[in-house]
């Protein structure tokens, strides 16, 4: 009897240690090390890990064709597995339309968007532009001759200087947009006067805004952001709204079930202490949105994006 009691409360205290256990993940950045997918993937990482939501998270790098060729082989390779996820976020949805892609985010299951930043238009300080009302009398003036610098074509950059245009009222194909590979390539033009004005995250133009080697025309919020001296776009009479969001998704192929599970998860990270620290740190916004409403938003972003991409020309219709 007491063998058989004995041998009862070992099994019991291994299910309950196999009930007790955490999942694995492994997240995908289709992108190399360093950049802003690579860090919300470590960021994931370390917090799933530190907060006791995940036993084991490994981080792989995929980059190229601005996250396209690592959502192919992550559609590819991960279908049905829970354990595999992928970050991504608005540049993501450009380079599909732009590079024809043949892998969609429709073939990934969504699961969250967790952070995002809103766009900065700046210019010299020395520039004669003083306002947003300056820069559109500028375009409406002479379109050809402003010349906006950026980051990556089709991008969240170039998407916002194509809305500018269109809200002013012009056509977007007329914008000027300059596209650099890096945040440094496009700072050096922006400041060297190479460049009408400049447009990305406003984390890239916050040292020199503060230093007042750069004038902050606008940022692209809804609302006026707090410890930001700068009117809103809408508030400068441009109806145009546009965040440059980080998500995260699942493989595609998994049951509602396991669905649910990294959903859950994924909720137990963004409220955790330690990725509140992380946004702290980083000086990322929160603005998560979890399942269903993420998907609804996402869908709504690629069908704007794509209307954008047409009207300046590097989408055909």
């Amino acid at each position: 009897m007491k063998t058989l009691l004995a041998a009862v409360l070992t099994l019991g205290l291994f299910a309950s240690a196999a009930s007790a256990q955490t999942a694995s993940y492994e997240i995908m950045a289709p992108a190399a090390p360093g950049g802003g997918w690579d860090q919300t993937a470590r960021a994931m990482q370390a917090t799933l890990q530190d907060a006791k939501i995940a036993g084991d998270v490994q981080v792989v790098n995929v980059p190229g064709a601005g996250g396209t060729i690592g959502l192919a082989q992550f559609v590819s390779r991960a279908k049905g597995d829970a354990s595999k996820l992928i970050v991504g976020g608005y540049v993501m949805v450009g380079a599909i339309l732009t590079n024809n892609s043949p892998v969609t985010l429709d073939q990934i299951t969504p699961i969250a968007r967790l952070t995002g930043e809103y766009e900065a238009i700046v210019v010299p300080a020395a520039s004669p532009i003083q306002t947003v009302d300056d820069l559109v009398a500028m375009l409406k003036k002479d379109a050809g001759a402003v010349s906006f610098a950026g980051g990556s074509a089709g991008g969240t950059d170039h998407i916002t200087a194509g809305l500018i245009a269109k809200a002013a009222g012009l056509d977007p194909k007329t914008v000027n947009y300059i596209a650099f590979s890096g945040g440094g390539e496009a700072l050096a033009a922006i400041l060297g006067g190479q460049v009408t004005a400049g447009i990305s995250g406003y984390g890239e133009f916050e040292g020199q805004v503060k230093a007042g080697t750069l004038r902050l025309l606008a940022v692209t919020s809804d609302a006026k952001l707090e410890g930001i001296d700068a009117p809103t776009l809408k508030e400068s009479g441009l109806d145009v709204v546009i965040q440059n969001w980080r998500m995260v998704a699942a493989a595609p192929g998994i049951s509602d079930e396991d669905k649910a599970t990294v959903i859950a998860d994924i909720t137990k990270m963004v409220e955790s202490a330690e990725w509140k620290d992380v946004l702290a740190r980083n000086n990322w916004a929160n603005t998560f949105l979890a399942g269903d409403a993420f998907k609804t938003e996402l869908d709504a972003n690629i069908a704007s994006t794509k209307t954008i991409l047409q009207d300046i020309g590097l989408v055909q219709k």
